[in-house]
């Protein structure tokens, strides 16, 4: 049996890309379905680093004040390298309304996204949980503009016709191979393992951490309510011989990094199963539209985890493109005005993508360095240290690329206490 639901816009992926796009598209009385593989939003994410910029999208969008006492706020960053601090940068210094990144477990922010739309926005806003796109529907045989999109849930398949379909399903997106809108995939050299422990007494919870010894690096990120993520590079490919080497080749490594951690890591990591691996590639896509069909956040752009930016673009995106399909709607909505309203989207939010790519691959090749590489690094961080301008300028690229300087409006989290 084949249930049949039409709307004005189709969003396949219900993360934060698209299910802001549908909030936003939604308050704008266009009729929306999202189509969202998993049952609830309670499950593991990585990317919970969200940026100032998204911060302060998140409060005009009234849904800040929904996750209250579900994030933390990040007053620094501390580079660390060859057990020297090289690198401090205090947020509270950055003259902007909302200078601080906060980590947010996704299950909170979509969930509160979700919320408001059923909840405010009922009438124009559905989400089908359960809902895998299997394919895209065409007019004309097959070879005209997308007309929709069928998917297969427990009940049977469903099938969604709108004059808009907008692929929101990540970086592996099978919408965008469904199109066959052509791509590049640009594996880094390295991958990243993932693990989560309990976080150390002895850090406080409002600093990102970053060490460095030789070409490796770490990560380690206060999480909500009281654990630290920790992500470590490998060689691309190199999951397979470190797994090989045991347990014991993963505390090591650790060690080198953060030996603060050395109990915990040996307490909490006791197989394999307890970490997960992360395929860093950057995606590039020359068109991210054809007639019927967007692609947003990461199944349009891929970026790598480094000051995270995926969260960032994916709901900068959704609310920069909102408003042009209004305006699309309100033009007739046939496919050449959407089409044109896909392009200038795509053309208003290319540039600021290419900033934070170039950003992300400038410091993952910082990072590689060793040997007299590394001495020029340590070299290039201190000098930035030494100037307010010069870490509000690099970090300007990816934090600050909508605010406009002015007064906090937020106040500072004190940090937690801990025994």
């Amino acid at each position: 049996m084949t249930t049949e639901l039409t709307a004005e816009v189709c969003v396949v992926g219900g993360g934060p890309a698209g299910l802001t796009l549908a909030v936003e598209l939604a308050k704008r009385s266009v009729s929306v379905v999202v189509l969202e593989q998993s049952v609830h939003f309670d499950r593991s994410f990585r990317g919970e680093s969200v940026s100032p910029d998204s911060v302060w999208l998140l409060d005009k969008l009234g849904v800040l004040d929904r996750l209250d006492g579900t994030y933390q706020q990040m007053h620094g960053m501390e580079i660390t390298d060859s057990g020297s601090t090289v690198l401090r940068a205090d947020f509270r210094r950055f003259p902007y309304p909302h200078p601080y990144p906060v980590e947010m477990p996704q299950p909170a922010l979509l969930s509160a996204l979700a919320d408001l739309g059923q909840k405010e926005h009922a009438e124009h806003f559905t989400l089908v949980r359960r809902a895998t796109a299997t394919r895209l529907l065409r007019a004309d045989g097959g070879s005209g503009p997308v007309t929709g999109v069928a998917a297969r849930t427990p009940d049977g398949e469903i099938t969604v016709r709108a004059a808009l379909t907008v692929a929101a399903d990540g970086r592996f997106s099978k919408v965008r191979e469904m199109s066959r809108l052509p791509y590049t995939k640009l594996p880094l050299d390295r991958d990243v393992v993932w693990l989560k422990l309990p976080f150390p007494a002895e850090w406080d919870d409002r600093t990102y951490r970053i060490r460095i010894r030789g070409d490796q690096h770490g990560l380690f990120i206060p999480t909500h309510p009281d654990s630290v993520r920790v992500g470590f590079n490998i060689p691309k490919g190199g999951l397979k011989q470190l797994r090989a080497q045991g347990l014991p080749a993963l505390y090591e490594r650790l060690d080198r990094l953060a030996p603060e951690l050395a109990g915990s890591v040996r307490g909490e990591i006791r197989s394999w199963s307890d970490t997960s691996m992360l395929d860093i590639f950057t995606t590039l896509v020359p068109r991210w539209s054809m007639p019927g069909l967007v692609l947003i956040g990461d199944a349009a752009h891929t970026l790598t985890p480094i000051l995270g930016q995926g969260v960032n673009h994916a709901i900068i995106d959704a609310v920069t493109l909102a408003p042009l399909v209004r305006e699309a709607f309100d033009e007739g909505g046939d496919a050449a005005a959407l089409l044109r309203a896909s392009e200038r989207f795509q053309r208003a939010r290319e540039a600021s993508v290419g900033r934070s790519r170039g950003l992300q691959l400038r410091q993952e090749r910082l990072f590689a360095l060793h040997g007299a590489g590394g001495v020029l690094r340590r070299s290039l961080y201190r000098v930035v240290d030494r100037s307010q301008r010069l870490k509000e300028r690099v970090l300007g690229g990816a934090y600050f690329q909508l605010q406009k300087p002015g007064p906090h409006v937020v106040a500072a989290q004190s940090p937690s206490t801990r025994v």
